[in-house]
């Protein structure tokens, strides 16, 4: 654990160990200099590991994405930022006591729960939020071990990487899969996955699609997948044909999705197919469980949206994932917006409900502005955010705390919070490691450690208070 700040230093809490905090953290220890003082960093987290979505959001067979934690772990390196994980603010610790602690706190907690899909049937057994399988495979302690996988045709709606993630996931065999990380659990239950036809549903057209192009092509690289588009579904009306030509990845999304509109089918076992303009309209059930989706045809309108045709096929499907968006959670003590599902803010000071900054709280990333956008947007978040911080620091807008460094180490210890470290987070990786080696499968780095008390029984290291 790195040595307290010094009394004369800016401390500063940032809740969240993703991506979003730790480009906050970053920012402030690098800008320290404009004013004038050294910035030492808290960087709480309630899951025991750090790294958030990177860890338990990125689809397992994505390396190259979860290369980003190598640049996080060079931040977390720098002796001004503390990891402190397995605590959770609100019940560990409240936002009132962070304040008596520190100069100011930046919230950073992302989102990880599953918007709402309002449909009837969506409640069905059968019925499932992307966001809960991607816990599942991805091996977070707070998700379930175990799932249904009897289905042998799944629908997945919602044209986003999430959804791609999904069903590629769904569509590939478990033996292709148990060169990533996923935990032995995780491989034990894809191998009992019947799927051998997955449907991808979108309600817009290829110029709509919020695909990245290189998600969308490596759908292809799998030999026990045909990824599948109908001819019909390319379509551009005027609109279309402006998104495309304006942006280059949006025009290589249509381009790989015409070559698989026009291809021959490949030889494979199992059949991934991309419907669009096909809106959901209802889950269907028998018993209380999905037997079936529901889709009305679309049209475009001319103006780059659609509209409902009046024509509806079922799909005989078994299971349903909705993958329409993920949504932050209230976090106790903080104003929050349970429409939008953010902290209000003027770009990073959090507002309260007269729309006024409260004084030393701020937010970034998806808690600030929703989950839209990919690690470019997350950076620029942290800057517009920890640069309202700097200027209130130098213009003294920001009350000094009341308690020393190692004081909020004291309370949690006394409450019985086993913190986790960045020291503890290098042993928890180590044992990983071990175990994917161990595993003798060719090629895999780490099996995750998935029970939350294994993690904290490894990353746990007892505070030396100086």
């Amino acid at each position: 654990m790195s040595h307290p700040a010094p009394a004369t230093a800016l401390r500063v809490a940032v809740i969240g160990a993703g991506p979003a905090g730790i480009y906050a953290s970053d920012l402030l220890v690098k800008n320290a200099a404009s004013i004038g003082r050294e910035i030492h960093i808290d960087l709480i987290e309630k899951l025991p590991a750090p790294f958030g979505l990177i860890r338990y959001g990125v689809a397992p067979d994505h390396p190259r994405i979860k290369g980003i934690i190598t640049s996080l772990h060079r931040v977390l390196d720098r002796p001004e930022i503390r990891l402190l994980g397995n605590i959770e603010i609100g019940k560990d610790v409240t936002v009132e006591e962070l304040q008596e602690h520190y100069d100011a706190v930046v919230f950073a907690t992302g989102a990880v729960q599953d918007r709402d899909l309002d449909i009837p049937g969506v409640d069905a057994e059968g019925s499932h939020g992307a966001a809960d399988f991607v816990g599942f495979y991805d091996g977070n302690p707070d998700f379930p071990r175990t799932w249904d996988l009897s289905a042998q045709s799944v629908a997945v709606i919602g044209v986003g990487n999430v959804g791609l993630d999904v069903a590629r996931v769904l569509a590939k065999t478990a033996e292709e899969l148990n060169v990533t990380e996923i935990p032995e659990n995780v491989y034990e239950t894809l191998r009992t996955n019947q799927a051998t036809e997955v449907h991808v549903f979108g309600r817009r057209g290829p110029a709509q699609a919020k695909f990245t192009p290189q998600e969308l092509k490596e759908l292809d690289h799998s030999p026990t997948v045909n990824v599948v588009v109908a001819p019909e579904d390319i379509d551009y009306d005027e609109a279309s044909i402006e998104a495309r030509s304006s942006s280059k990845s949006q025009d290589l999304v249509c381009q790989i999705l015409e070559g698989y509109a026009i291809r021959e089918p490949k030889d494979a076992p199992h059949t991934l197919q991309i419907h669009l303009f096909e809106s959901p309209v209802e889950i269907l059930t028998h018993e209380g469980r999905v037997v079936g989706l529901r889709t009305e045809r679309t049209e475009l309108d001319g103006s780059g949206h659609v509209r409902g045709t009046g024509a509806f096929t079922d799909w005989p499907v078994q299971a349903v994932y909705r993958a329409v968006g993920y949504r932050s959670e209230p976090i106790a003590g903080v104003p929050f917006n349970h429409v939008e599902h953010v902290i209000p803010n003027d770009g990073g000071h959090v507002l309260d409900h007269a729309g006024t900054p409260v004084p030393g709280l701020y937010a970034t990333g998806w808690i600030k502005r929703g989950p839209i956008g990919l690690i470019g947007n997350t950076k620029s978040d942290a800057k517009e955010t920890t640069d309202l911080l700097l200027a209130d620091a130098a213009a003294g807008r920001l009350t000094a705390p009341t308690r020393e460094a190692d004081a909020i180490l004291e309370l949690l210890d006394a409450r019985g919070i086993r913190v986790t470290t960045w020291e503890g987070w290098y042993r928890l990786d180590a044992e990983e490691r071990r175990l994917g080696e161990e595993s003798g499968v060719e090629g895999r780095e780490r099996r995750k450690i998935v029970e939350w008390e294994d993690m904290v029984a490894h990353a746990h290291v007892a505070p030396a208070y100086v």
